[in-house]
């Protein structure tokens, strides 16, 4: 099943998605095959928090739905404003260069998991535009299948991790490379000397930090449907692609994703707690590419524009223009 969150007539609302590609409310759909109230259906973190009940009641719903597509009125998509799926998660959770189709471009590296954590500010809708100033530089897309949180989830092995998973969505992960190089600093670290600790050393470094060249606004477009965890019964085998102007920039598959979700998830939740309707993007989606072939580093969206979108298998596509001010 498929869910989203939207805006109708100046009604913020909560859809799903019936056969044939129909879109109707979910409020009216409850109504009419399943006896209410339902308090949680007022948006999308208040339906996660809800938990098994509500999601039990949702797979009634589909299982209508169906049966009988026609007993809840359709919504134009003409008249669907679409929000981010999860419009405020307590955080974003990145995984940085997670695919194994081009491990061998990692010089060196931990072998776990590495994050990096996105606010809300970055979200933005389906079908709303990426916001590309001057002095940002080269940007560029990045297609990524991300995990939807079901509930508070510390210490979480892997063994049963995917409990702890509601559903997934498309993320596209925009990345500034030129904020990321003027962000970067190469100096002489501070550590306590190895056969002394009082007495100090320095240890040549470089690190860069993420706080503009992935967390500006509009950098984590995302949406426009969850679909719910069973009814992807591997999301380690899921097509994904990115188009730019209705051009195949790469595709690949989560085949390739070298840490898979339940160890991100125990690997994570090690360290910090995760909450309902927060959001793990694991990684992009990259096909090994030669010196003369396409990648999404190609795709400059300041200078080329939009529209950019990313498809993953199962869950649908991800479309957004691009605005480029200044």
């Amino acid at each position: 099943m498929k869910i989203a969150s939207v805006r109708v007539r100046d009604e913020d609302l909560l859809i799903a998605e019936a056969p044939g590609e129909k879109i109707v409310s979910l409020p009216e759909a409850l109504q009419a095959f399943t006896e209410g109230p339902h308090s949680w259906v007022r948006d999308m973190l208040s339906l996660i928090e809800a938990g098994p009940a509500a999601v039990e009641l949702l797979e009634k719903v589909h299982k209508a739905l169906q049966a009988d597509p026609d007993a809840v009125s359709a919504i134009a998509p003409e008249t669907i404003q679409w929000y981010p799926p999860v419009r405020r998660p307590s955080k974003i959770c990145c995984l940085a260069l997670n695919n194994s189709a081009n491990s061998e471009r990692i010089m060196s590296g931990p072998k776990h998991p590495a994050i990096f954590v996105k606010g809300a500010n970055a979200l933005a809708g389906h079908d709303e535009p990426i916001i590309i100033k001057e002095h940002y530089g080269r940007v560029h897309p990045e297609p990524e299948l991300a995990v939807i949180i079901a509930k508070t989830a510390k210490d979480v092995k892997a063994a049963n991790a995917m409990d702890y998973v509601f559903g997934y969505t498309i993320h596209n992960d925009i990345t500034s490379p030129t904020m990321r190089g003027e962000d970067t600093f190469h100096y002489r670290a501070i550590h306590p000397r190895k056969d002394d600790g009082n007495v100090i050393e320095y240890v040549d470094t470089f690190t860069s930090y993420s706080g503009r060249y992935k967390c500006s606004d509009t950098f984590s477009p995302m949406g426009p449907w969850i679909i719910l965890r069973d009814h992807v019964p591997d999301p380690h085998a899921l097509a994904v692609r990115c188009d730019h102007k209705g051009e195949l920039v790469t595709e690949d598959s989560t085949l390739n994703l070298t840490h898979k979700i339940p160890q991100v998830l125990e690997f994570i939740t090690g360290y910090m707690t995760m909450l309902p309707g927060d959001i793990i993007s694991m990684g992009t989606a990259l096909k090994p590419v030669t010196e003369k072939g396409k990648a999404v580093q190609n795709v400059d969206l300041r200078l080329l524009g939009g529209p950019i979108s990313v498809s993953i298998e199962r869950i649908g596509t991800l479309s957004n223009t691009v605005s480029a001010i200044g």
